[in-house]
C-alpha cells in the first residue's frame, strides 16, 4: 500500500468535457489527474486542468480547490459570484448549485469528499 502520493509523478490525465446537459458555454477541455481515491470510494484527490467555458454544477460532494494557474469564477443561483485567481483556496460545500466558469485556463490540486 502506498502511503505517500507524489503528484509530481502522476501518469497520463483523462480527458473529459462537461456533460453536454450543463454546458452554457464554451468548449471547455478538461484534463483530471486523480492521484488517490480511497477503498470506499468517499475521499479524492488530484489534479485538474480545463480551458475556458462555462457550465452548470450540483455539488453532492464538499470539494477544496487550490487554484495552480487561471481564473475561474463561481455563481451561485442568488447570481453571487466568487472569483479566484493563481494562488487562491476555496472549499465548496455540499448543496452549492450555480455555475462554474474558466475564464483563463486554469488548473487547480483538489480534495473532495463524498
Amino acid at each position: 500500500m502506498m502511503h505517500i502520493i507524489d503528484f509530481a509523478t502522476l501518469r497520463d490525465p483523462e480527458r473529459a468535457t462537461p456533460a453536454a446537459v450543463n454546458l452554457v458555454a464554451g468548449h471547455p477541455q478538461q484534463q483530471i489527474w486523480n492521484a488517490f481515491s480511497d477503498p470506499e470510494g468517499h475521499f479524492h484527490v488530484g489534479r485538474w486542468a480545463s480551458t475556458e467555458g462555462l457550465w452548470r454544477v450540483n455539488y453532492t460532494e464538499r470539494e477544496l480547490c487550490h487554484l495552480l494557474t487561471g481564473v475561474v469564477r463561481l455563481t451561485d443561483g442568488a447570481g453571487l459570484q466568487h472569483t479566484y485567481r493563481a494562488g487562491d483556496t476555496f472549499m465548496i460545500d455540499k448543496g452549492f448549485s450555480g455555475t462554474w466558469e474558466v475564464l483563463e485556463s486554469c488548473s487547480k490540486l483538489y480534495a473532495i469528499y463524498e
